[in-house]
């Protein structure tokens, strides 16, 4: 079957599952999610699966995109007065995640069914903590379009969302590198972090010298918009094609790049407004169905009891860690007590993250649980997330300022 076939066929799908799930009152994330579950190889099987292995050029256009647009929410001249709080919440909720999910599938490895080796263990038991770091944007995002959230506010929100993906692929990073050394030699020396240091340091450069490069080509073409949007997203893609090819982080990198051009550009925001306008969609639409389809439904059955786990654990540790944050910080007292719940959602950069370990040597026998474990998890934390996230934001719609 052609591939270009099964893209329009899954345009066409989307499209109406888009509207149905609109009807419902449902994110259009989870009706991709479902549509790719049931085209897949595990429903109706009307999508090949030598589509979906060679689709991970979609993947990695799409996750190229939503890196830089989570880092584009992180500009100083909206964050600077509560930068210091937003930075110390998203430390100690991504921290506090992170140990109660490691520490508990850890002590659990045994109960969870995983089929695994007793060697992996910590191993799978970190990655799924770091996994948990990330928070969906999109969602966010979306909720904050909709019921038109504006103020200090949900700045404070978007930025705390940015800065704990930030953290997510930050430990993340340190996982692989750390676990990839561990099963090749099964120890760890002072070179393995020097490596680390190393990668994330590189990987940090190639955004920034994206973002310039980006910047030079928007100032010679400034009077020219059209010109402007399409060589930023060529950038975007040079600057996440290069970091995988030197083997670095590439969502780091993006976020790196969406990062420092949207705090250099005084006119990045408007490319930004023309991936909202023209693009948002039909990345989203390929990235969630596509991702959907690796699910394999009798992992599932086997693992009822670490979806649950996963799901609990992961928002006790965000509220915890912003009750934590709050306090260290001088938040608003009321921040302590409900943004965590906010932080529900999950999607996108923890499913492309979980995506990239299927690519990485020595991983095939963690990747594939990992992945299933996520995207059904997806599904129940974009399900309820939005409801908790517009319940936080309505709630405090009305203040303009943060104490």
């Amino acid at each position: 079957m052609q591939v270009l076939f099964i893209i329009g066929l899954i345009f066409v799908l989307g499209s109406f599952m888009r509207v149905f799930v609109q009807n419902l009152g449902i994110l259009n994330v989870v009706g991709y999610l479902i549509l790719g579950i049931t085209i897949g190889p595990n429903g109706l099987d009307i999508i090949p699966k030598e589509f979906i292995h060679g689709s991970n050029f979609i993947i990695d256009l799409s996750l190229s995109l939503i890196s830089v647009l989570v880092g584009a929410n992180l500009r100083y001249d909206i964050l600077k007065d509560m930068l210091k709080q937003i930075l110390t919440i998203s430390f100690f909720e991504s921290i506090f995640t992170f140990i109660f999910i490691s520490t508990v599938f850890y002590i659990m490895f045994d109960l969870l069914n995983f089929s695994l080796n007793n060697e992996y263990r910590i191993i799978t038991a970190i990655l799924f903590g770091g996994l948990a770091t990330a928070t969906a944007p999109a969602t966010i995002l979306a909720v904050s379009h909709e019921i038109k959230a504006k103020g200090k506010f949900s700045s404070f929100l978007l930025g705390i969302v940015a800065m704990d993906n930030a953290f997510a692929l930050i430990f993340f990073s340190f996982i692989v590198i750390i676990s990839k050394t561990f099963i090749d030699s099964g120890t760890l020396d002072i070179h393995l972090f020097v490596n680390i240091i190393k990668t994330i340091i590189f990987s940090i450069v190639v955004g920034i010298t994206g973002a310039f490069i980006s910047e030079i080509i928007d100032r010679v073409f400034k009077k020219n918009q059209g010109v402007k949007t399409t060589s930023t997203i060529g950038m975007i893609f040079i600057t996440y094609s290069l970091s995988q090819y030197f083997s670095l982080e590439p969502l780091l990198s993006s976020l790196v790049m969406g990062i420092v051009a949207s705090n250099l550009s005084t006119n990045f925001f408007l490319v930004k407004k023309e991936f909202d306008n023209h693009l948002k969609d039909i990345i989203f639409l390929l990235f969630f169905t596509i991702s959907a389809m690796h699910l394999n439904i009798s992992f599932l059955t086997q693992m009822p009891l670490s979806i649950i786990i996963y799901v609990t654990l992961r928002i006790i540790g965000k509220m915890f860690g912003v009750w934590v944050g709050s306090k260290l910080s001088n938040a608003d007292n009321d921040i302590g007590r409900y943004l965590g719940l906010a932080l529900f959602p999950q999607a996108g950069i923890a499913i492309g993250l979980a995506l990239s370990l299927q690519e990485i040597t020595d991983f095939e026998t963690v990747a594939p649980i990992i992945l299933n474990v996520i995207i059904a998890t997806t599904l129940i934390h974009e399900l309820i997330g939005p409801f908790l996230t517009k319940y936080i934001l309505i709630k405090y719609k009305k203040y303009k300022t943060i104490s």
